[in-house]
């Protein structure tokens, strides 16, 4: 079963070392855990998983390898007849009955509970407040009503086990899902690298410990203490095609302003143009001219821009091709601007990729950003941000 359970990991993406299937052995063999699934699920989750966001694959290959491994909280395994776990009825229970089948207790009280029933019971049962069966409102079962009851087959009906080994608390964490302010989080994680900065007052224990070595007496070394470095402008398209990404883009922003102390923000919209500006309803009264940001923020900043890039192809060729007012010089010139300015810059864009062949604008800005476009799903934040980290400002 161990093997299986190595191939399923790796078939479903996840990179699973022979020594780590070894280590996993070695645990077991030395007892490092209790002998309950919950314990060997945590502690295979902590050999094989390096990446959270494989957490929600690994879950379901572990649900799905172990999937009818029944055990008795360390106990012998107790062989529960299939056709007892079917659930063939749903109890409706007034208000009065709820509240008289108050929790049991505590988890250890519910398993000696159950084990005591499992010993017990020959028998199958169907509805009831005491023996494990379906449709009643004992702790034990399928289909009933408890509000701390272990769910044993079937499928759950009222969310209450305390129990439910196929619960998946990762989900939103899987890189083939859509994404969440937690999920971008962990993408923009990847761009934030520390540098050296400030006043040596942060002890160097690794460059300690060598120099005392080699020099026979203590040799306390002093470092810079570590500053987040790094700086990003965020550029964000607003209004029309837009609208349909609005949560998209408002979880990238909120995860954004939660990763990077030095994070500047500005909106367009469709193209960049000579002016942006921060806040929406001052849009036209209280605007900030690209040529500021040019010469206000250095060339060490990283820069993003988020926009579906579409738009008529002459609101970034020509003069004037503004939907909204009329920019003296194209948009083409000022993203140009930007690019040379600053060569770490790439774009997020909410549209499939496999639509962007359809869209003439958008293979205009990808040009002329170096071809630096990527989609606004997790895999493709993931690579721009390892873009990002890669090009030196």
């Amino acid at each position: 079963m161990f093997f299986n359970f190595v191939d399923e990991l790796r078939a479903a993406g996840i990179a699973v070392s022979f020594k780590e299937h070894l280590v996993l052995l070695e645990a077991l063999d030395k007892a490092v855990i209790e002998r309950t699934p919950e314990a060997f699920y945590y502690l295979s989750r902590a050999t094989f998983v390096k990446d959270e966001a494989l957490l929600d694959r690994f879950d379901q290959v572990f649900g799905k390898v172990f999937k009818g491994v029944l055990t008795d909280y360390g106990q012998r395994p107790v062989d529960v007849p299939e056709d007892w776990l079917k659930a063939v009825a749903e109890k409706f229970l007034t208000p009065e009955e709820m509240a008289a089948i108050a929790a049991l207790g505590s988890w250890d009280a519910i398993m000696a509970a159950l084990k005591e029933r499992l010993a017990e019971q020959d028998k199958r049962h169907q509805g009831g407040s005491k023996w494990i069966g379906t449709g009643g409102t004992s702790p034990f079962g399928n289909s009933g009503y408890n509000p701390e009851g272990v769910r044993i087959g079937g499928e759950a009906k009222h969310g209450r086990a305390v129990k439910v080994w196929e619960k998946r608390e990762f989900r939103n964490l899987d890189s083939t899902r859509e994404l969440g302010t937690r999920n971008i989080k962990i993408a923009l994680r990847r761009l934030r690298r520390f540098a050296r900065e400030g006043a040596a007052d942060e002890l160097d224990l690794d460059a300690t410990i060598a120099g005392t070595a080699r020099q026979g007496w203590l040799d306390i070394r002093m470092r810079p203490e570590r500053h987040n470095a790094v700086k990003l402008l965020l550029f964000l398209d607003v209004g029309g095609s837009m609208d349909p990404f609005i949560t998209l883009v408002e979880e990238l922003f909120s995860a954004a302003t939660a990763e990077f102390k030095k994070l500047e923000f500005f909106y367009f919209h469709n193209c960049l143009y000579e002016g942006v500006w921060q806040d929406n309803r001052r849009r036209w009264t209280d605007r900030t001219p690209t040529w500021d940001i040019l010469h206000k923020y250095g060339h060490d900043y990283k820069v993003i821009f988020v926009g579906d890039a579409a738009m008529s192809p002459y609101e970034i060729t020509h003069p004037g091709g503004s939907v909204e007012h009329f920019n003296e010089e194209a948009g083409a010139v000022w993203m140009s601007r930007v690019a040379q300015t600053y060569p770490a810059t790439v774009w997020l864009n909410p549209v499939p990729e496999a639509q962007w062949t359809y869209s003439q604008s958008t293979k205009l800005l990808r040009d002329l950003i170096g071809g630096s476009m990527h989609p606004l799903t997790l895999r493709g934040l993931d690579a721009a941000m390892r873009e990002l980290t890669r090009k030196k400002g």
